[in-house]
């Protein structure tokens, strides 16, 4: 499972930077002490999903940006893996695998799948991206040049507006598809 606070880290200095306000205010506004979000900032710490979200309600930003990764290309999530946030009241976990950009919509999609010929699609308008879990079986899929190896559980995310393909291996292989367009 990938550790977040370094990333979470960098976000949380990037954001609070960004609203020009102080460290002390924040920490107000999120309920928190300043030595804690000092801390959190530093990359020290171990922050509970509702200290993150009250830190992003004091930011005025979506949870999803202080955990999602930069993604230039193919990003692959294998089952077990992922930045993983903990609840303090609740046996909760939440992995986030992608955030909607502003502005972009989505559609979802289950795919049923046989083994036998590749289904490869053709580039999508600009800025399209697509986002797989496979739920059941295994398959080839990504762009036709890097194609990935799926299980069940694992995630990839990748830019739809370049030549992509699906391929079941095994019989019966399900995937539930996002597809995003801005």
């Amino acid at each position: 499972m990938t550790q977040p606070i370094s990333m979470i880290a960098k976000s949380l200095v990037r954001e609070r930077q960004r609203t020009g306000l102080s460290l002390a205010e924040i920490a107000r506004r999120a309920g928190i002490a300043k030595s804690t979000l000092s801390q959190l900032e530093a990359g020290n710490g171990n922050p509970s999903l509702e200290t993150l979200w009250s830190l992003c309600v004091a930011l005025d930003i979506p949870f999803a940006r202080l955990l999602e990764p930069v993604v230039q290309k193919t990003q692959v999530i294998r089952r077990g893996e992922g930045t993983k946030v903990v609840a303090e009241q609740a046996h909760y976990q939440a992995i986030l695998l992608a955030a909607c950009p502003p502005g972009a919509r989505r559609d979802i999609y289950l795919l049923l799948t046989q083994p036998g010929a590749d289904r490869i699609s053709h580039p999508h308008p600009p800025g399209s991206v697509e986002h797989i879990i496979v739920t059941q079986g295994k398959a080839l899929v990504g762009l036709t040049d890097a194609p990935e190896e799926l299980g069940e559980g694992d995630y990839i995310c990748y830019p739809a507006d370049q030549a992509h393909i699906f391929k079941a291996l095994e019989p019966d292989t399900q995937a539930i598809l996002v597809s995003e367009q801005n």
